[in-house]
């Protein structure tokens, strides 16, 4: 009989469909869905884009290394974590720690230069070629989402509901 493990992580580059894929994910099975991002904005009562104007990309950092290691010890959740979690070795050893249960959903660049175009509410992206950007944070950042995760799966053109199925198929713990 398999079993699957009692918690996800969702982790990936911005535009990879960690939203839409972790509540679709949660729904399925019964379980609570959490937003980091949302999370950090909600308990600290402002925005990311406020965030990092008034703290800085450290500032944001830090808040995700306090957020994550609070919510990492829940059972039966789906987390989607933001694009850049992966960059603080806090948060790279919470994600080892949970390894088999960390999902990194990849998007290539056209894909995800083509969701995000109209998209004005990330901060590190309102930047003259946001295109270059993309492909500079995944040159530093994929390296670092294929050491804490286990299974990777490519969105692309994929509907969320296949990306939920793959996820299910290849998680299941004999």
């Amino acid at each position: 009989m398999s079993r699957i493990s009692s918690k996800f992580f969702l982790i990936g580059a911005t535009g990879a469909g960690k939203t839409t894929v972790g509540r679709l994910l949660a729904a399925k099975l019964g379980w609570q869905y959490l937003d980091l991002d949302e999370e950090i904005e909600s308990l600290c009562g402002a925005d990311i884009p406020w965030i990092f104007d008034v703290e800085g990309e450290a500032g944001f950092r830090d808040r995700e290394v306090k957020f994550l290691g609070e919510l990492a010890p829940m059972e039966e959740v789906v987390i989607s974590t933001g694009a850049g979690v992966v960059l603080r070795p806090e948060n790279q050893a919470v994600l080892r720690l949970y390894r088999c249960h960390v999902i990194w959903l990849k998007v290539d660049l056209k894909n995800q230069a083509e969701r995000l175009k109209h998209d004005k509410n990330r901060p590190l992206l309102q930047v003259r070629d946001p295109k270059e950007k993309l492909r500079k944070m995944a040159i530093e950042r994929e390296p670092l989402y294929e050491a804490c995760s286990s299974i990777q799966i490519q969105t692309g053109k994929a509907s969320p509901a296949s990306v939920v199925r793959q996820i299910l198929q290849l998680s299941r713990v004999h």
